[in-house]
This record gives structure tokens, sequence and C-alpha cells, in this order.
């Protein structure tokens, strides 16, 4: 009997969103119901046809749509892969917990109430939120803290870099630090130059040698196959609140077990 595929529900249509969307539908294992998106443009479209792919898959529709009370319960999935804004939250949380549809979040910043409806929502169902749901920069994190117990004396530097029209300090990087321990006014360095989307870089520095951790954006695809690799992963679990770094840990010690 073949595997069912996992029903995905999208929010937001920009440009990640566009991404996620062309992932999914490539995806073998996905099947794409519906996208939301704040404005009323294009819907009632297929986002497949829109995207330029073959088929009807995935309706556009506006937001205002899933404010209707029984509107998972008439369109059904599995999962809510959301790449939309923080508010977007309070508009299925309620029915999520009501129908047991698992979250996958990629929202960079949630408030203290978007924080707590989270924490409500992980109590019935499973629910992964990471600001950066890319795979490779969650490498890199875990393997950072791994490698400072392996060199406790080294120094350690965070370096980021991104395009010249970013302000702030990026999140991830903030969070790198937060996570090694490091003072992030003293130990991330912010490089802004050109059209750079994301590099990170942990450095670790001894006396006789130098290791250097780098993950380097080069698509926003990225994010939307980190995702897929999160929904996959998240449909094996009943409920609670999971990060990325959950995901890349309990894969490495699943593989390294099946190994062993």
């Amino acid at each position: 009997m073949k595997k069912k595929n996992i029903a995905v529900g999208l929010m937001g249509f920009g440009k990640t969103g566009k991404l996620a969307a062309a992932e999914i539908l490539e995806a073998r294992d996905f099947d794409l119901r519906w996208v939301m998106r704040r404005s009323p443009e294009h819907a009632g479209e297929s986002a497949s046809r829109h995207l330029g792919f073959k088929g009807e898959a995935g309706t556009i529709l506006p937001l205002a749509e899933l404010r209707k009370r029984n509107f998972l319960r008439d369109h059904p999935v599995d999962v809510i892969i959301d790449f939309s804004d923080s508010s977007a939250l309070h508009g299925y949380a309620a029915t999520a917990i009501r129908h047991n549809i698992r979250v996958v979040s990629a929202i960079s910043h949630y408030g203290e109430e978007e924080n707590a409806l989270l924490q409500k929502l992980a109590r019935r169902t499973a629910v992964l939120h990471s600001p950066n749901i890319t795979l490779g920069i969650n490498v890199l994190m875990v393997a950072s803290q791994v490698l400072k117990k392996i060199l406790p004396t080294a120094d350690i530097e965070v370096v980021e870099e991104h395009f010249r029209g970013k302000r702030e300090k990026s999140g991830t990087a903030l969070r790198i630090a937060e996570h090694l321990g490091l003072d992030p006014e003293e130990h991330v360095n912010s490089i802004r130059v050109g059209g750079v989307i994301g590099r990170h870089e942990v450095i670790f520095g001894m006396k006789t040698q130098t290791v250097r951790l780098v993950h380097e954006s080069i698509s926003r695809s990225a994010f939307a196959r980190g995702a897929l690799f999160g929904a996959r992963w998240l449909m094996h679990k009943r409920k609670g609140l999971f990060s990325m770094e959950n995901v890349i840990r309990n894969t490495f010690i699943e593989n390294l077990t099946e190994s062993a």
C-alpha cells in the first residue's frame, strides 16, 4: 500500500512563501492543499499554475478565509507551514489545537503573546519553531556546542555577513552566541556588504591552530527545504514544542545509533 502523502497548508506567499510552495509541489511525499496570503490577489487560482507547474494544486486564498470557524475542518491538512508573519498564528492556533494539526513555523520573531500561544498549542499537538529553519545553520549550532566542549579554552568569535541594507545584528548570530555562552556585544562581529543573503562563521582560536565552522545561504530555497525536513520529522511526534536544533540532534543520534 502506498504511503499517504503529507497534506500541507501554507501560510504566506511572498518571496520565501513562493519558494516554499514550489518545494512542496516538487516533493513526492507532500500535497499542497491551500495557500493563505494577506492580499486577495489571485484568490481562487492554484499555486501550481501560478508558479508554472502542471496540474491544479494549492488553492490560493485570502487570509479572511482562515478566520472562518470551520475552515480547517472543511479543508483538513496534516501540517501548517508558516512563512507569513507573527500575527498569522492568532488566525489558526485555536483551530489547529481543536483538530490536532501540526505546525512548522519559520517566523523570525514572536512577541510574548505569540510565544505563550505556541506553548498552548504545543500542549495539544506537535509544533516546530525556528527563526532560522535552514538545515545548515542548525548543524552549525549543534557542531559549535560540541566543539566548545572539546575545546573549552579556545577563544570564540562569531562573524555574520549580510546584505548592505541590513541594519540590525543577525538574530541567528545572536542565538549562536547565546548558545555558546558568549556576550554578543563583545563576540558577534557584523559585516555588511553587497547582496550577501547570509553567512555565519564561528571561529575557535587556539595557540597552534584555528577551527572555523561556516554556513552560507546561497538561496532562500534553503529555508523552504529546512521546513519540509522539519515537517517530515514532526509527523512522528504527537505533541510538544521543538526547534530545528532538536531535529538535528535527534537525527544525528538516531543515525549514530543505527550505524553503531
